[in-house]
């Protein structure tokens, strides 16, 4: 059963910052590395705290964001530090060897590597000893001890990529698209054929969530440019793949010609017995018709309504619904309109504000992940975030509000406005 959270007290001095990925396909916050420093250690009690904070104290979580484990490892800090001599992943880990990993990780790291969850569970280096003797895998043979020096970090902000040895595909890339953008030496060939095991053998199909090496080694088409045979090769390839393309585009366009003339003709169907009743009564105008697309923010059942009361909220009642769902659940726009703001909001954590046409406000709080940016148009029903647990919350959830304005304080009932709108929820 999923864990019924919401936030807190509206105290922004008290968060710090975290880092985030962002993706389209799916993206999670991040476990930035710091420099290394001073021997660290703590209790048993602190670390659970911190995987309290991290993943709802789930010591077994995968949820599919590249982070594993109670205290969200990626897996190649949990290679580096010695992981694997436990279990392959850390979710498949016991408590007490994820906390022996991460008592590495904070001897060489400090208290960083956890930025927001460390100063929320009071976790800084010299505590106290966990005193624990986690066993080792028995199947496994015990790998060689690896000795671990200026380790960097390992994932870079879709936002600020643009150094990153490897690229999250997101929706609407193409392979030119990427290249043009990283600067590929010989172009969307050479980053196809140095990502050929991933993308697999059609170059126009590549689909959000996929990493790509954008400074690949495969063949580089200026080495091979002089080989005849290889210059043939290339030209099937992208004449073959040249023509899938406009097959596909052929076959997409008669498909909206063909739902175009179906929709013209429901129409001119439910326009004849108006024009009838228009000659009947000529002096009888015609009202303008409006229709608004509208959706759930996500697929889930409300936990905490609007205005609860209680001292949790800073002004006395839930400005907002709550929806209990696990970390990494698909968060939607429930209608067309403008992104206003994407990121960290205090107790909020991680959010998105969207203005719609009708002048009316949407926020989603305590997100994981976000798809979007500021200044985006977005549809109704488009994903735009993944729910999580950050900022002030108890639990993963997501909190929605509706607002007349685009900041705190204008609340209105998110529910009502959805239900006026056609939403069942």
């Amino acid at each position: 059963m999923a864990v019924r959270g919401r936030h807190r007290r509206y105290q922004p001095n008290r968060i710090n910052r975290a880092s985030l990925t962002v993706t389209a396909g799916g993206a999670g916050m991040a476990l930035p590395l710091t420099m290394a420093g001073d021997a660290g250690a703590a209790d048993v009690g602190t670390w659970n705290k911190v995987a309290a904070c991290e993943s709802g104290k789930n010591w077994s979580i995968n949820t599919g964001n590249g982070y594993y484990g109670g205290l969200q490892f990626k897996q190649s800090t949990w290679e580096a530090y010695g992981g694997t001599a436990y279990a392959s992943r850390a979710d498949r880990a016991t408590r007490d060897q994820q906390i022996a990993v991460a008592e590495k990780v904070l001897d060489a790291q400090g208290p960083g590597a956890w930025p927001v969850c460390s100063a929320k569970a009071g976790l800084t280096r010299g505590g106290g000893s966990p005193d624990l003797t986690p066993a080792r895998a028995p199947s496994k043979p015990t790998p060689p001890r690896r000795e671990v020096k200026d380790v960097k970090p390992e994932v870079t902000p879709q936002s600020t990529a643009g150094t990153a040895e490897m690229y999250t595909v997101v929706h609407g890339d193409t392979l030119s698209g990427i290249a043009d953008e990283r600067r590929v030496r010989g172009g969307w060939r050479q980053l196809y054929e140095a990502n050929r095991r991933v993308i697999g053998g059609d170059p126009d199909l590549i689909t959000p969530g996929q990493r790509l090496s954008v400074h690949g080694q495969g063949r580089r088409v200026s080495q091979d440019a002089g080989k005849p045979g290889q210059h043939a090769e290339d030209r099937t390839r992208q004449k073959a793949a040249e023509r899938k393309a406009a097959e596909r585009k052929a076959a997409e366009r008669k498909a909206a010609e063909k739902k175009a003339a179906e929709r013209k003709a429901a129409e001119r169907k439910r326009e004849k017995p108006r024009s009838s009743e228009a000659a009947s009564s000529p002096t009888k105008q015609a009202r303008p018709t409006t229709s608004s697309a509208a959706s759930a923010p996500i697929a889930a059942s409300p936990s905490t309504p609007y205005r609860a009361a209680g001292s949790s909220w800073s002004k006395g009642y839930h400005t907002g619904v709550d929806f209990a769902v696990p970390t990494g659940t698909s968060v939607k726009a429930v209608a067309a309109g403008q992104v206003v703001s994407a990121g960290w909001a205090g107790s909020y954590g991680y959010q998105v504000v969207i203005r719609h046409t009708d002048g009316k406000y949407s926020q989603y709080g305590h997100l994981s992940a976000l798809s979007v940016r500021a200044g985006q148009k977005v549809g109704a029903g488009q994903r735009i975030a993944r729910s999580g647990s950050t900022g002030n919350s108890t639990g993963p959830h997501l909190h929605f509000e509706v607002r007349t304005g685009p900041g705190f304080g204008s609340d209105i009932d998110p529910l009502a406005y959805l239900r006026a709108r056609g939403v069942r929820i």
